[in-house]
């Protein structure tokens, strides 16, 4: 005999941001285009529960349990190598950009986002003023 079903963990603010994170990380090295960041974003964002926001994610590279992380019903997952990210003056040869832009909160500038294809780590290069 089995007891009572534990109870859904809703989906948090940071659960959300946190998956909206993986999508756009992903759309940036162009595993799916912008209509279906769309999408995937709008079904996160409407979630209630922790398990329909992941859904979102679920068949992207290497994000196996990553919207059940600390309710205890994850597989424990090795270190991933974090890729890294760093602001620089201009894009370096090779790195590709994205459309992928926001105002960096401590200039205020607008950035976009490059990544560099040899190790995926992204860059931020300030726009050209208009």
């Amino acid at each position: 005999m089995s007891g009572p079903a534990a109870p859904r963990p809703l989906a948090s603010e940071a659960d959300r941001e946190r998956l909206v994170a993986l999508l756009r990380e992903h759309y940036a090295v162009g595993l799916f285009g912008l209509d279906e960041l769309d999408r995937r974003v709008g079904l996160v964002l409407s979630a209630q529960f922790l398990d329909e926001a992941a859904a979102a994610v679920a068949d992207l590279p290497g994000t196996a349990g990553a919207g059940t992380a600390g309710t205890g019903t994850a597989k424990p997952r090795r270190p991933r190598r974090r890729r890294g990210h760093a602001h620089a003056d201009q894009p370096a040869a090779g790195w590709v950009p994205t459309n992928e832009r926001f105002r960096d909160p401590s200039t205020s500038t607008i950035v976009r986002v490059w990544v560099d294809p040899a190790d995926q780590s992204r860059h931020y290069v300030p726009e050209p003023e208009s």
